[in-house]
């Protein structure tokens, strides 16, 4: 099977990969295709492809400049990242709605079915009505998928926080008071959670813009999500040291 014959079965199956394409230096054209399945179509680019676990979780394209000045564009190919939050309440709808925009995937889940209904969640592509251990075990929730929840209640909070620290989620978040916070971090600890983990979750989440409405949250909570991703620490712009674009080395 030819590399672009691969390429367009990827983007069926949408299975992750990256193509790497040498475009400066010795081998200039030079394709190879690595999936996150250990499959490799095309020889060469030895020194980019030790890369590629690191670029799979990125979920970014970048050029990478090789020791010996060859200069290799890797592409990535996969399925849009994923937003789990549990938590049914007016606040999981304005994140679905800015979920849609990025062109990301939404899911909703809570154990109350009164909740997480169609005509309150409109947005999500898919509701769940579980209890937390069952929605992440159907969500299964990978290095491109993002956890908030909401639910601000300790019965769904604790085992969905406790649930999601098992996974490879690249951003946990919970809302929540910094009282709330702390109180919720004992509890987590007095479960056996190690304090080490504990600090992957942001609480309270979200950048500090002021958020005052459910919709404000939302973009606070989203442009967290995107700062983790990019490895930014999300500040003004202006006072920025790294380039503007979080792309291209």
């Amino acid at each position: 099977m030819s590399l672009i014959e691969r390429l367009a079965r990827l983007q069926e199956s949408e299975e992750r990969g990256v193509l790497f394409t040498c475009v400066e230096g010795d081998g200039v054209g030079t394709n190879v295709l690595v999936l996150e399945s250990g499959e490799r179509v095309g020889d060469g680019l030895d020194e980019a492809v030790a890369q590629f676990d690191e670029l799979i979780r990125d979920g970014r394209n970048r050029l990478l400049s090789l020791e010996d000045g060859t200069k290799v564009f890797a592409e990535w190919y996969g399925p849009p990242p994923r937003v789990f939050v549990y938590g049914a309440v007016d606040t999981a709808e304005a994140l679905c709605r800015g979920v849609k925009l990025l062109g990301w995937t939404a899911i909703v889940a809570d154990a109350r079915a009164k909740f997480a209904t169609r005509e309150r969640i409109p947005s999500a592509d898919e509701l769940i009505v579980e209890w937390p251990q069952e929605a992440l075990a159907r969500v299964q929730p990978d290095h491109q998928t993002a956890i908030v929840v909401l639910t601000h209640d300790d019965k769904f909070d604790e085992p969905a926080l406790i649930g999601a620290l098992e996974t490879e989620a690249f951003y946990i978040g919970a809302l929540g008071s910094r009282r709330n916070q702390e109180g919720r971090r004992e509890r987590l600890l007095e479960a056996g959670v190690d304090e080490e983990k504990l600090d992957r979750i942001m609480g309270p989440c979200g950048l500090d813009i002021g958020a005052d409405t459910q919709e404000e949250t939302a973009l606070s909570i989203l442009a967290e999500i995107l700062a983790v991703r990019a490895h930014r620490e999300g500040g003004f712009l202006k006072h920025a040291k790294q380039r503007i674009h979080a792309e291209v080395d």
